[in-house]
């Protein structure tokens, strides 16, 4: 499956909270979506509260129509009290390894 949209996203989460949004996360109704072929959670070594999340689509409209469902909007309402900030960037996967 070719991806042709993505993003990469660094979460700070509100201290403490860190545990909290990867577990929301790794939840994630988009994980068994067909059209995400990438969903990888991380988080920073030296900050547990740094989270990061790597997504790649089949399409910037196929991403788009996920994100307008009932599950994806709670996923996003369950995550903004737990969270300090983030930052996006335009990021497309292209190859490697998970695990």
């Amino acid at each position: 499956m070719r991806i042709n949209h993505g993003f990469h996203a660094t979460m700070n989460a509100q201290p403490g909270k860190g545990d909290e949004v990867v577990a929301l996360l790794l939840d994630a109704p988009s994980l068994p979506h067909p059209d995400c072929v990438v969903f990888l959670v991380g988080r920073s070594a030296g900050d547990p509260d740094v989270v990061h999340v790597t997504e790649g689509w089949t399409s910037p409209e196929a991403h788009a129509a996920f994100f307008a469902t009932a599950p994806a909007q709670a996923l996003v309402a369950a995550l903004q009290p737990l969270l300090a900030g983030s930052a996006y960037s335009d990021e497309v996967p292209v190859g490697g390894k998970a695990f």
